[in-house]
């Protein structure tokens, strides 16, 4: 699916680990954190020295892909891309879900650091956003984009999603 005005170069090979399953995904980019603002329910980065950016959320709705497209327009590198949905398929959305215990070790390995942090209040709010995602919504949101991808269309209110 494209998106109005959104060109990004980054590559599927080079996607940062931390991206929820997705058409969304931030690969090799230099975010220096101030993408925060423009995508904080959906965009994080590591904590690794060059900050790379990484998309926790999906975004559902236009307004949601509105905010994503920005921030991935400011990348200096356009590191982000929109093409997950060319990639994923729903055996690697589930071996991604099986394997979130890194996800969450390490955002509890990063959180008291970034809490700590009074310069990025953003950063902790963001790693909290997505620890409580990766502990509620998310699974919901992962079997309905697995239909997607093994149907190419929404499911109806009959129809039964496939397990994680």
């Amino acid at each position: 699916m494209g998106h109005a005005g959104f060109t990004g170069y980054g590559r599927w090979s080079d996607r940062n680990w931390r991206n929820v399953p997705g058409p969304f995904y931030g690969a090799l980019t230099d975010t220096m954190w101030h993408l925060l603002a423009e995508a904080p329910a959906h965009i994080l980065c590591d904590d690794e020295d060059n900050s790379q950016g990484f998309v926790f959320r999906q975004p559902m709705d236009v307004a949601a892909v509105e905010c994503v497209v920005r921030a991935a327009q400011l990348d200096c590198y356009l590191g982000f891309a929109h093409d997950g949905d060319q990639h994923w398929t729903v055996p690697e959305v589930r071996r991604w879900w099986r394997e979130r215990r890194r996800v969450a070790e390490w955002i509890n390995g990063v959180l008291p650091k970034w809490s700590a942090d009074a310069g990025n209040p953003a950063a902790a709010a963001g790693l909290r956003a997505y620890a409580a995602y990766l502990g509620g919504e998310l699974a919901d949101d992962l079997r309905l984009y697995a239909f997607w991808l093994d149907q190419r269309r929404s499911p109806t209110s009959e129809e039964r999603l496939p397990e994680l």
